[in-house]
């Protein structure tokens, strides 16, 4: 690359409104690196300014411009190719100065290196000046102009034929001379016949030279135009180390994103497979429950057979603890009738045993 960075500062960047022509108009929205750029293969400077992708500033210092301060933080200049006035508002005056400086230094630069190119185009101009009417002689020479080699060689040879018949008319009759006068008339005529073919063919050369002019200047603004896209394509090409580093940055970026994207996904996932388990958790939670109720139930059923069997049981125990009662009194009954009969027995023996 012949272009390269040669000074570099951060600075918000202003276009005049080409409306009004008084007010700024802000072209970036924050702060962006504004840098001089020299060019070695066509030894000029410039100053350029990206927004990202975009040519914000793309200003060639020429020795006619001047960097107008207005302020301790704010300045401007304009810029003729571009038919606009740029204008860097700096956070400290020091940035300001410093940029003024080399704008200064930078213009003094350019306009040597115009004055030594004008020099340069002078000396390579003479030579080519001297050489320049060869250059649009050959359409109006006689070898461009339409016709045989016949009508071309007749007025070179008349001249000579000249003297040759003076002595033959000398010589001869009077009965030659009115020959001799045809002749000359017809060569007259031929004569007069290839000077209107040259004076048609001098006014076409002319008519050319005209087009050729046209064309010319044509060609110069097409040249003028293919120039200027260049020197935005170099423009564009010096910033792309600028480019590049952007574009890893995004890259890296994008990785960012898409890695974090990759364990969202996986966290939706693992999210999705937990919501699964919980519905199947929910749902056996729900027949738990239900088997739990229906057990519940049952468990009342029995809770109120037991309550019936254990009021069964209290009445059977006061039942047998009643009949258990009288069982005893009957005992005592019995043993006081066994008590009675066991003393009559013994009456009745010690009765037997006296009689």
């Amino acid at each position: 690359m012949g272009e390269q960075p040669i000074y570099s500062t951060r600075a918000h960047v202003f276009h005049i409104d080409p409306a009004t022509k008084k007010n700024w108009v802000p072209t970036s929205k924050h702060a962006v690196t504004v840098s001089y750029f020299y060019d070695s293969t066509r030894n000029v400077y410039r100053i350029i300014s990206l927004d990202g992708t975009k040519a914000i500033i793309n200003s060639t210092i020429t020795p006619n411009m001047t960097f107008t301060k207005t302020s301790q933080k704010f300045g401007q200049w304009a810029d003729s190719r571009a038919n606009t006035v740029y204008g860097l508002g700096f956070s400290s005056e020091h940035h300001l100065m410093k940029f003024a400086e080399k704008f200064a230094e930078f213009k003094e630069a350019a306009r040597l290196a115009k004055e030594k190119s004008q020099e340069k185009m002078e000396l390579t101009s003479t030579p080519s000046q001297e050489s320049a009417p060869g250059d649009i002689q050959p359409p109006l020479t006689p070898e461009s102009i339409n016709g045989t080699d016949d009508e071309r060689a007749t007025p070179d040879a008349s001249p000579t034929s000249e003297p040759r018949t003076e002595p033959l008319q000398n010589a001869l009759s009077l009965s030659h001379s009115s020959a001799i006068n045809k002749h000359w008339e017809a060569e007259l005529e031929a004569l007069k016949s290839n000077n209107a073919k040259l004076t048609a063919a001098l006014l076409e050369s002319t008519a050319n030279v005209k087009q050729w002019k046209q064309q010319l200047a044509a060609y110069q603004e097409e040249a003028e135009r293919l120039h200027k896209r260049v020197t935005e394509l170099e423009c564009m090409s010096g910033q792309t180390n600028v480019i590049k580093s952007h574009k890893t940055e995004l890259n890296h970026t994008i990785e960012e994103l898409e890695s974090t994207l990759k364990a969202k996904e996986e966290e939706m996932e693992r999210l999705k497979d937990e919501v699964e388990n919980a519905n199947e958790l929910q749902t056996q939670r729900d027949s738990i429950a239900q088997k739990l109720q229906e057990t519940e139930m049952r468990n009342q059923d029995l809770e109120s057979q037991l309550q019936e069997v254990e009021t069964r049981l209290e009445s059977s125990q006061l039942q047998q603890e009643a009949f258990r009662k009288n069982l005893r009194t009957l005992l005592e009954i019995l043993d006081g009738k066994i008590f009675e009969l066991t003393e009559l027995r013994d009456s009745l023996a010690k009765l037997a045993e006296c009689s």
